[in-house]
């Protein structure tokens, strides 16, 4: 299954308002049957933080397995790890290589400014509108550049010794 070209993708949003004959709809029908529109919304995979406890100076790995469904975040995807400390100050804001299905690991040395407490971790796919909170997969290049619009970001905790 390939991504439809613009002018494609015009075309199967258009067979299903405009039947000029039954060929016609049945030929279009079949030809976006395949494409990323039949596709079910796709979110991207969980993620893990280890170790859970650390102090600053320590090394942390985020890293998540690829999806299940079929993201197609592209051979250029990143993710963008954020974390926040107990005082709600972000000491990490980074990207890093994320593969097509959503698989990635990213390593940081937790900051020395980073306050003791619990901190939040946050990864997700950068500069992608990965949220599918529309129902329909949206994974596809748009010029407007898509924002993510009402969907929560799933943290992960991460206990800051001093």
């Amino acid at each position: 299954m390939g991504l439809l070209t613009d002018g494609a993708a015009q075309i199967c949003q258009r067979a299903t308002l405009v039947a000029a004959t039954g060929v016609f709809l049945v030929a279009a029908s079949s030809a976006c049957r395949s494409s990323w529109q039949d596709e079910p919304p796709c979110l991207p995979p969980d993620y893990a933080v280890s170790p859970l406890s650390a102090k600053p100076g320590d090394s942390i790995t985020v890293h998540a397995e690829d999806a299940r469904c079929n993201p197609r975040y592209g051979q250029d995807a990143l993710v963008q790890v954020t974390v926040t400390d107990a005082a709600g100050q972000i000491v990490i804001r980074e990207t890093a290589p994320m593969n097509d299905a959503g698989g990635f690991s990213f390593r940081f040395v937790l900051p020395q400014r980073a306050s003791a407490g619990e901190a939040s971790v946050e990864a997700v796919p950068y500069a992608l509108d990965w949220c599918d909170d529309t129902g329909r997969n949206n994974r596809m290049a748009h010029p407007s550049g898509l924002q993510r619009a009402s969907c929560a970001a799933r943290t992960e905790p991460l206990t800051v010794n001093p």
